[in-house]
């Protein structure tokens, strides 16, 4: 009954306070289905039961020079993931089609980078240019660290939306990378905001962070007003520094899942990376928190593929969200 009664609060144009998300991440197991019902109560009216499908394109691999220690693609890591210099135009155009034909609203183009160079960035908009032309597709781009001018020209090239994550906690992100500081990423979001793209970031659980840090991310990306928070759950991937963590339980998912939609109601929630093997026979209880998942892999690891997320999204009850033009 008390979640019960935290949605209301939030459906009445209230705030979830740093004590109540807690409340939510460190709920008895045994309240679980609780904690999902309210938190479905909040998705149910922001977004119905509608499934947005998000699908990257991993279009610089494997040569990034910052050290984030999750990352199978930054320096320090022996992972041995694909390195390949920037795709061309009309590469990032086929993999558009691709994700337009599989029911995607986003087509999400990734680069293992510190931040693009202008000869990256004439690519991207280029390609952009090209997808804009033929489809209705959404785009979104992850390039890392962005300027305002660069910022500019990605949304005049037709860039709905700019990813970066912030990952985790002001406190604790020093303990995952030190190339680049926890505000270098809050500036980037700021930048892609202020030229007029939405603002696409979260960060991963799991890495070694406590529930106080996962609500301290939470109420960061409010105060950001960011319009869409992907939650990763950390797949530690061999040959990185966290290769030797554990992974999170599916119900420690969930519950993280349900705390992002009590801090942040109204924003497009996705269980992101880590979805299929983290949350595993659980996996249809995250659409009643989420409203929006990745399918066809993420960068670097597979998913379960579009067939069986199909599946999975009319079995438990919702359906795919169309594309419309932005």
């Amino acid at each position: 009954m008390k979640w019960n009664k935290l949605s209301d609060k939030v459906l009445s144009g209230g705030r979830v306070t740093r004590e109540e998300a807690l409340a939510v991440l460190q709920a008895p197991d045994d309240e679980l289905l609780g904690v999902l019902h309210a938190a479905f109560k909040l998705r149910l009216r922001f977004w119905g039961h509608k499934v947005n499908i998000h699908i990257l394109e991993n279009a610089k691999s494997g040569l990034c020079r910052e050290n984030c220690k999750f990352c199978s693609q930054a320096i320090g890591s022996y992972s041995g993931v694909d390195r390949y210099q920037m795709m061309s135009p009309e590469q990032m155009l086929a993999g558009a089609r691709n994700a337009y034909e599989l029911g995607a609203v986003k087509y999400c183009i990734v680069t293992a980078t510190r931040g693009p160079s202008p000869r990256e960035l004439e690519t991207i908009c280029t390609a952009v240019k090209k997808i804009k032309e033929e489809m209705p597709i959404h785009i979104c781009t992850s390039l890392g660290l962005l300027s305002p001018e660069q910022a500019t020209e990605l949304a005049s090239a037709g860039v709905d939306r700019f990813n970066h994550n912030l990952e985790t906690s002001r406190d604790f992100y020093p303990e995952i990378c030190n190339t680049h500081t926890y505000d270098d990423r809050v500036n980037t979001i700021k930048h892609a905001k202020a030229a007029g793209m939405e603002a696409c970031c979260g960060g991963i659980m799991g890495m070694g962070e406590t529930d106080e840090d996962r609500v301290q991310l939470a109420m960061e990306l409010r105060e950001l007003e960011v319009e869409s928070i992907p939650v990763n759950f950390l797949d530690p991937r061999p040959g990185t520094p966290m290769e030797h963590c554990t992974r999170l339980t599916p119900v420690q998912c969930l519950k993280a899942l349900c705390m992002f939609r009590f801090v942040n109601p109204t924003r497009d929630i996705r269980a992101a990376g880590g979805r299929e093997v983290c949350l595993k026979h659980l996996q249809p209880l995250a659409l009643y928190p989420a409203n929006s998942i990745f399918s066809e892999g993420y960068l670097t690891t597979s998913g379960q593929g579009s067939p069986a997320d199909l599946e999975m999204i009319e079995e438990a009850g919702f359906h795919i969200a169309e594309c419309v033009p932005a």
